[in-house]
């Protein structure tokens, strides 16, 4: 399959909250985060292939924010391991190049070791 995942997924060692940018609706919590995307657990279910304008609060201020903006993409949402929950699978649309550094200062500095 060519839209199958290229990069390493990185779980980070925080739970970071996912909004929708314009009514600033909790979409979920950041489960794991590649330079492609990202992975939220939702309370809700999300449209398949419906692109959202998204942020994301940091654990700190990292290069002068304490958020990230962005559009991403719902490629997947199925049910969590916990049936009361959804993982739900984004890929970046567009991410302004501070965001993308940022995105790439987590991944590095708060990731898992594998």
């Amino acid at each position: 399959m060519s839209d199958r995942r290229t990069l390493h997924r990185r779980h980070l060692i925080y739970y970071l909250k996912v909004f929708e940018r314009d009514t600033d609706e909790l979409l979920g919590h950041l489960v794991d985060i590649t330079e492609e995307g990202l992975m939220i657990v939702s309370d809700n279910p999300h449209e398949e292939g419906k692109l959202l304008k998204m942020k994301m609060l940091l654990p700190r201020e990292i290069e002068g924010r304490e958020q990230i903006e962005f559009d991403a993409r719902t490629m997947w949402c199925r049910k969590d391991v916990n049936p009361s929950l959804f993982g739900v699978g984004f890929k970046f649309e567009y991410v302004d190049i501070l965001s993308r550094q940022i995105i790439f200062e987590l991944i590095h500095e708060f990731g898992f070791s594998d």
